[in-house]
């Protein structure tokens, strides 16, 4: 048996995992420069037995043990800083868990060594747009409501489905603000 999916992906070993890249390889579908988009993550089985209109409509088999649905969420309200508006969130218990996925520029450790003191946030973000070694990313983070994480980064210079980077604590900060929309 092969560890790479019909289209070149890495196999994912758990059902979040799987979520994860689901949503990662939806979010590459609509290119790059997109809003930050969230996800609620809902279990498969139990979508099935109370939703069977919905599941048949999003092509969900009956061989679904497992296995969680990313169902997207209404657009975040523009101009709301992202830490502020998942302050806001409160989840039914009928969602498993989250998921969001958002665009960033990054520096690497080394130039980060060189950033001015005293920028404000908007000084320092033209900084780094600015800046020759900057990279986009695109990252999706996922958490369950048993604290359980995974996360994907795909780098936009390295744009395909085998080079996307998961593990459960690439994106730290992200995971635990989505964490807290569970307690």
């Amino acid at each position: 048996m092969s560890n790479i999916a019909s289209d070149g992906a890495p196999l994912a070993a758990t059902p979040l995992t799987r979520a994860v890249l689901e949503i990662d390889g939806y979010a590459s579908g609509l290119g790059w420069d997109q809003p930050a988009r969230l996800f609620a993550l809902v279990d498969t089985v139990q979508l099935r037995t109370q939703e069977p209109g919905l599941a048949d409509q999003l092509g969900l088999g009956e061989d679904t043990a497992g296995a969680l649905t990313p169902i997207e969420q209404d657009e975040l309200p523009a101009g709301t800083p992202l830490d502020e508006f998942l302050a806001t969130i409160a989840w039914p218990d009928v969602i498993a868990g989250c998921a969001m996925t958002v665009e960033r520029l990054m520096l690497p450790p080394t130039a980060e060594a060189a950033i001015p003191d005293g920028l404000d946030d908007t000084a320092l973000a033209k900084w780094v747009a600015a800046h020759p070694e900057r990279q986009e990313v695109r990252m999706t983070v996922a958490v369950l409501r048993d604290g359980t994480r995974e996360s994907a980064v795909r780098l936009r210079e390295k744009d395909s489905p085998t080079e996307v980077l998961t593990g459960s604590g690439l994106v730290p900060g992200l995971a635990e603000a989505l964490a807290a929309t569970f307690s």
